[in-house]
């Protein structure tokens, strides 16, 4: 079973120079291959002019991990890989990292450029909100008018969500619950309504929350 981890929160993006070359970090989660490539392509086109777009990417978390990494054509060694050794060291998963290099005129050497990449690798990964996937259940629930407050109020008793709610003759709420809350909400829903009500799952997906 793989064990839990956390991921990135949202897209970010951090910038440093280094004797003149301009290097631009960005990282974003990412909960695929596909989408890690669709981010670096994304990452490459805005920044078609840079000398180099090195990317590095963690697909998974734990003990499950797809890794990549590519220097760019800078030396063997000396960008991608450090980047992918920092990815390894945050205890993140599903995040995909692309460093920007403008160059600045003045060669760094072997030692400088595995600095530069490792420290802007670090910028963002330092920087960047942490959360956790959840898996989540989508519900569906109508309910007499009467009750709307106290359903506001028990859904937000088992950390829940009101997504939506549809004002007729009834009133069709759409709710979000953490699947580990789901089942003592529903048997304080049936409480409150004397066991009349239940709430139906439509979909069960996942959700990333502040870790």
């Amino acid at each position: 079973m793989t064990r839990p981890y956390a991921v990135p929160l949202t897209e970010i993006r951090r910038e440093h120079v280094v004797v003149n070359s301009r290097f631009i970090s960005t990282l974003a989660p990412a909960f695929s291959i596909d989408e890690a490539r669709a981010f670096i392509a994304r990452v490459k086109k805005e920044f078609a002019d840079a000398t180099h777009n090195v990317p590095a990417y963690i697909i998974g978390g734990g003990n499950t991990v797809t890794e990549y990494f590519s220097d760019d054509g800078e030396p063997a060694g000396t960008a991608g890989k450090p980047a992918l050794t920092v990815l390894r060291g945050s205890g993140l998963g599903d995040l995909v990292l692309v460093i920007t290099r403008y160059f600045g005129g003045t060669l760094l050497g072997t030692g400088g450029l595995v600095k530069a990449y490792t420290e802007s690798a670090q910028l963002v990964v330092n920087a960047v909100g942490r959360g956790r996937r959840v898996p989540v259940h989508l519900a569906l629930l109508a309910i007499p008018y009467n009750l709307l407050e106290r359903l506001r109020l028990l859904t937000t008793r088992h950390h829940g969500e009101v997504l939506a709610e549809d004002f007729a003759a009834d009133i069709t709420m759409t709710l979000q619950f953490p699947v580990s809350d789901f089942d003592a909400f529903q048997l304080g829903l049936r409480e409150l309504s004397a066991g009349k009500l239940q709430a139906e799952v439509i979909e069960t997906r996942e959700k990333i929350i502040k870790a």
